[in-house]
């Protein structure tokens, strides 16, 4: 499969940078080759690669996490356009024929998600060179959680997408993406059970990412997103709500929705009512509201966006009583499903280890698997509001989409990048919309 050609170096002995050329393959050839190899064959290099799998995922503004948050924000609403000159961000808020497979977001999120999981299948075939087997156990776990996230949001943007790659690798729909990062997550959590994580493995890659309840958080997310809901009920319920996993900033390695987009008042902002229409928007007294957004007119962005050294979480606790409240609405269980959301629903922000919390009174609604689902999911809405999660959930829960009266997202998925179409002949076709 094509899709980029890229070196790694290891730098200061500890982190390992990949530059990118400007052609694009799935088929990593390696002019370094004899050097990659002396890393991955010995802990320490392994150690080192691993560290650099959260730079990848989080730095700068061709990142995974900032384009799958700025993509997903302009599809829903969540986000408007400051200035329509930039292009291609304009191209986002559009939506529908107006992406192409030249948008630069859409192809940075393609080609990084896509180098990030290759970089995960390097150390984990080469994780038995690690002889210590908690040290081995951590490594693995730590790959099998980023792959899982490159994994789980392909499924997100793409209808079909690549599992493992190589040159012209074959694309798998996005069920069997989804299985795949279910089965990754649920094999590294037994893996850490039976080796806890050691001090050889959190004094080099650190310890920002609680591995154990990370993985479980995500296990329940590909579930719910699968249909598996009864899986994702007890996977949720395997997190501890006060374990923090988040990605950590600093002056250099800068937040990248605040240091790209926020703090320029130039590329994209916040939505007023966090852009829900007015049969979802927020309770006045909401107070996940002044948390996430301002009250100037219009709003501008805060929450885990406000200076370039906030930190910004894997996961919420939010969303694992609302996956909760949703896998049981969906067996029929309403009155479980009620008690889960109205956790959500009366948690104060002082109840909740990032601050968020509504502090509103319980659910009042009609006592219907349709009125339950759809408080799901407005909740769903502002508890995870600009955490890349709106589009999954505005197909899931049925929404209206693209060319509908009233559309509350602009895209279903997204074409593949011409990069990849242009030198890979498995590419599919793009979807309508």
């Amino acid at each position: 499969m094509k899709l980029i050609h890229i070196k790694k170096v290891l730098f200061c002995g500890l982190l390992v940078i990949v530059l990118i050329t400007p052609s694009c393959t799935l088929d990593y050839v390696n002019p370094n080759a004899a050097t990659e190899d002396a890393v991955l064959s010995n802990t320490s290099g392994l150690l080192a690669f691993s560290n650099g799998l959260r730079r990848r995922y989080i730095v700068g503004g061709a990142s995974p996490l900032y384009t799958v948050i700025t993509t997903s924000g302009l599809a829903t609403n969540e986000l408007r356009v400051v200035n329509a000159g930039n292009a291609d961000i304009a191209a986002l808020a559009n939506g529908r024929d107006n992406v192409n497979g030249l948008n630069p977001v859409i192809i940075n999120m393609w080609q990084n998600l896509n180098i990030l999981n290759a970089d995960c299948d390097r150390i984990i075939a080469n994780v038995r060179n690690i002889p210590d087997r908690a040290t081995a156990a951590a490594v693995q776990a730590h790959a099998h959680l980023y792959k899982a996230l490159a994994l789980g949001w392909l499924a997100t943007f793409w209808e079909q997408a690549p599992i493992t790659t190589g040159k012209n690798a074959t694309f798998s729909s996005r069920t069997a993406v989804l299985e795949t990062a279910v089965r990754l997550c649920d094999e590294a959590v037994t893996l850490l059970a039976a080796n806890p994580v050691p001090a050889t493995f959190t004094n080099v890659v650190g310890n920002d990412i609680d591995l154990p309840n990370a993985l479980n958080a995500l296990s329940a997310r590909y579930n719910l997103m699968l249909g598996r809901h009864q899986q994702a009920f007890e996977a949720a319920g395997r997190v501890s709500l006060t374990s923090r996993s988040r990605f950590v900033f600093d002056n250099v390695s800068q937040n990248p929705i605040f240091r790209t987009s926020f703090v320029t008042n130039n590329v994209h902002e916040a939505q007023t009512n966090l852009g829900l229409p007015p049969a979802l928007a927020p309770a006045a007294n909401d107070q996940r509201v002044p948390f996430y957004i301002t009250s100037a007119v219009p709003p501008r962005g805060r929450g885990f966006f406000l200076s370039d050294d906030t930190a910004i979480p894997l996961y919420l606790p939010g969303e694992m009583i609302l996956i909760r409240a949703e896998a049981q609405a969906r067996q029929n269980r309403l009155a479980e499903a009620v008690a889960e959301l109205n956790r959500v629903l009366t948690k104060t922000p002082a109840q909740d280890i990032y601050g968020v919390g509504a502090g509103l009174p319980p659910y009042a609604g009609p006592m219907t698997q349709d009125a339950i689902l759809t408080e799901i999911y407005r909740n769903r809405c502002i508890e995870l509001y600009l955490t890349g999660m709106r589009l999954e959930d505005s197909r899931r829960f049925g929404r209206p989409g693209p060319s509908t009266p009233n559309a509350e997202r602009n895209r279903n998925f997204y074409p593949y990048p011409f990069t990849e179409r242009d030198n890979n002949p498995s590419t599919p076709p793009d979807p309508a919309s």
